[in-house]
């Protein structure tokens, strides 16, 4: 049955036949789209854990950041992110609407019709140990 969970691209000529994609495969797309945002620090999960699940057929949707739902003909997805601390939050999420409806419509031909976004955290900046070799100890130069 896992046929039927294909989803079937619309052609010009339908002569030649049927095109059909793996929600998997559009999952990654949105990804991968998502993750390109200026402000996006990871989505639930990893890229590498979304390649590992296609291979191995795991549970769509688990882990990866995205879910994709299909009912009633119309395409919708759930993507779930962490941003970098500071961010304009709803600046960033609209960005990221915008991108996954471009980059699914380009690459695959399909229009979602609803992208909604959750932002699972905000993660500070890494700040850097300051240690001055020279004064390891926080001396001040000068006193006697």
């Amino acid at each position: 049955m896992a046929e039927d969970s294909k989803i079937i691209l619309a052609g010009n000529e339908s002569s030649l036949g049927e095109v059909r994609i793996a929600p998997e495969v559009i999952e990654v797309i949105i990804g991968i789209a998502a993750n390109k945002v200026d402000g996006v620090y990871s989505m639930r999960g990893s890229l590498a854990n979304s390649f590992s699940e296609l291979f191995r057929r795991q549970d769509r949707g688990s882990g990866k950041g995205v879910r994709l739902d299909q009912s009633e003909g119309e395409l919708k997805v759930n993507v779930y992110a962490f941003l970098n601390y500071g961010v304009s939050v709803p600046k960033v999420a609209l960005e990221i609407q915008e991108k996954v409806k471009q980059q699914v419509l380009f690459m695959t031909g399909l229009k979602l019709a609803a992208v909604d976004v959750h932002i699972q955290g905000v993660v500070p900046e890494k700040r850097e140990p300051t240690v001055d070799p020279n004064n390891l100890f926080g001396e001040e130069d000068g006193e006697e």
